[in-house]
């Protein structure tokens, strides 16, 4: 009998920065394979520009339609990325899909995930409030994977900072190298649980890391489209978040905003269904 894997979430799932023949390829491709001696069938449900309402919305029943017996859930970047953040709406989506995955026995694959702001190098007053709730949404994410006994990977401690080839030219995705990191470091945690596997994933990428020549361009022509995609719906209340930072950073009161959102996740993980 074939092992089910069905993964769930955003362009990190989806493969982008992982480029092959027919599209991307990704870090849940690669472990496929890997976690079975015998066939697999793979359903990669996880579609770019996913929030986490979309696991509800549109992910989830496909999800359990095939009984996975492992499912990727990799989500919450994008919502941090939006205007009308809010961890509570964020929890409640994760909370309800990881509830109904884990009541078929499907064992769960989540992660954290590293902070978008610093990852593309924005000034402090921008990037200090995304850093905030990315910090509420793993908090969620760290609190849920347990509730429901996810095999966690911290993702957000891998070495993104210190090893640009784990990077793809867009600095917010993992290259072919980063996704290979990825789906070895879930099938060595998988296999420490003590789940049968076949033999871990091969360390060999498709393609090279992005030079830096390639960074210049990506931002020169892709880079510009995704930022002025994003004015519309992020900058705006980016905007006002950072002249909030500003004015806090002055009066020396941003230890104000820490307690808020710590308070804010707080109260989102206490309205979950126990």
């Amino acid at each position: 009998m074939a092992v089910r894997f069905a993964a769930l979430g955003d362009s990190l799932t989806e493969g982008v920065g992982d480029p092959a023949p027919d599209g991307w390829r990704g870090w849940a491709a690669v472990l496929a394979p890997a976690l079975s001696d015998g066939p697999v069938d793979f359903h990669n449900l996880a579609r770019s520009g996913a929030l986490s309402r979309d696991l509800t919305d549109s992910q989830l029943a496909p999800a359990t339609a095939v009984r996975p017996h492992f499912a990727a859930l990799v989500i919450g970047g994008n919502d941090t990325l939006r205007a009308g953040f809010d961890v509570g709406r964020t929890a409640w989506h994760l909370d309800a899909t990881m509830r109904a995955l884990h009541a078929d026995s499907t064992v769960l694959l989540t992660a954290c995930l590293p902070d978008p702001g610093r990852l593309l190098r924005l000034p402090p007053p921008l990037a200090d409030p995304l850093a905030r709730r990315m910090r509420a949404v793993n908090t969620v994410v760290h609190e849920l994977s347990a509730r429901y006994r996810a095999v966690h990977l911290h993702l957000a401690d891998l070495p993104w900072w210190t090893d640009r080839a784990l990077l793809s030219v867009d600095r917010l995705h993992p290259s072919a190298a980063g996704h290979h990191l990825i789906a070895r470091d879930f099938h060595a945690l998988l296999a420490a649980a003590g789940h049968h596997l076949g033999p871990p994933p091969v360390a060999e990428p498709f393609t090279r890391a992005p030079s830096r020549t390639a960074d210049l361009w990506w931002m020169a022509t892709r880079g510009t489209r995704w930022v002025a995609a994003r004015c519309t719906d992020l900058l705006p209340g980016l905007l006002l978040l950072a002249g909030t930072e500003s004015l806090h950073r002055l009066r020396r009161t941003t230890a104000h905003l820490d307690v808020q959102s710590t308070r804010a996740t707080s109260l989102a993980l206490a309205r979950l269904q126990p």
